[in-house]
């Protein structure tokens, strides 16, 4: 059963790598970017389980955090222009 979970996982990720070289536009590489970094926290947790080691459950919910932060960070820059602006001089507590 987990064999057939992780060749599905393949096949979705390979479809995504597909949706990513041909979408038109940025927002759609995005959306299938994310969608490879979630199909390879699935694929990382029933491979672990797979090959008898649960605790790599632990890794891939890590790692689908760092993912849905970063796609945050990428939305937030291709709708600002950047990341964040440095605080202003009268921001910071004076000593």
């Amino acid at each position: 059963m987990f064999a057939t979970a992780a060749c599905a996982l393949l096949a979705t990720i390979a479809l995504a790598l597909a949706r990513a070289a041909l979408g038109p536009s940025v927002f759609d590489r995005l959306q299938s970017a994310n969608t490879i970094g979630t199909c390879a926290m699935l694929l990382l947790a029933v491979m672990g389980f797979l090959g008898g080691r649960p605790e790599f459950l632990d890794l891939a919910l890590v790692y689908g955090l760092l993912n849905v932060l970063g796609t945050i960070a990428v939305l937030k820059y291709f709708r600002h222009g950047d990341l964040g602006e440095p605080g202003d001089a009268e921001e910071s507590p004076k000593p």
